[in-house]
């Protein structure tokens, strides 16, 4: 059966020495993983069309034994090129799929995600990399999953619950001017950390080491 859906590219892994196994964020489908076969192959049809963070359309043929499908044709709606210009970026966008591969099952629909997932990418390499871009990423993921934090069962200060809040309800420009101050950074930083192991198990490794940038911090998470 062949399906068609839209989707941003959260990671991709070799499965073989010609095969790309292609995990995709899709709005109707969810998260849902594909076999590029023969991509690594020098003449494929999919060469220079399978990196991360490409959003294109799809089509894919659904396996009836797995949740591994073959992909089809792909038609790239945008390759987010701003992001390769700087490596934080990078690593800042991945730490945010993984996240999100955490947060979520596969094959179930998440259309808020995926459009949190790509204005994320959007603003993301519109400034040096911050962040309070990132903290902002967490707390309105943990919204859109039901999780988000009740501030009055906290000891956070009054400015970070206000910092909090602030990052949590603006929209991306609107964050992006916000200016936490480091003892919030560092208040705030560490609240979500605890928040988020203690309602999802665990989290992304080297999670603290994206957060250093704005505030020039040094971290062991």
């Amino acid at each position: 059966m062949i399906e068609s859906a839209t989707g941003l590219i959260l990671r991709t892994r070799r499965l073989t020495e010609t095969s790309l196994i292609v995990h995709w964020l899709t709005p109707q489908l969810g998260r849902i993983a594909t076999v590029a076969k023969g991509a690594r192959r020098p003449k494929s049809p999919f060469q220079g069309k399978l990196d991360l963070f490409y959003e294109a359309d799809f089509s894919f043929s659904r396996s009836r034994r797995s949740e591994l499908h073959t992909l089809g044709e792909i038609k790239l709606l945008e390759i987010h090129t701003p992001l390769r210009r700087e490596l934080g970026y990078l690593q800042q966008a991945s730490y945010c799929a993984s996240l999100i591969e955490q947060a979520t099952e596969t094959e179930t629909p998440l259309p808020t995600i995926y459009q949190l997932m790509r204005d994320f990418l959007a603003i993301l390499p519109q400034q040096p990399p911050q962040s309070r871009l990132l903290l902002a990423f967490e707390l309105k993921l943990l919204a859109e999953l039901g999780l988000k934090p009740d501030l009055t069962k906290t000891r956070l200060s009054a400015g970070t619950r206000k910092m909090i809040s602030a990052l949590g309800d603006c929209d991306w420009q609107g964050i992006s001017r916000l200016v936490p101050s480091a003892e919030q950074t560092v208040e705030l930083r560490e609240f979500l950390h605890g928040f988020l192991i203690f309602h999802l198990g665990k989290i992304p490794r080297h999670r603290g080491g994206h957060l250093v940038y704005s505030a020039g911090l040094n971290t062991s998470y």
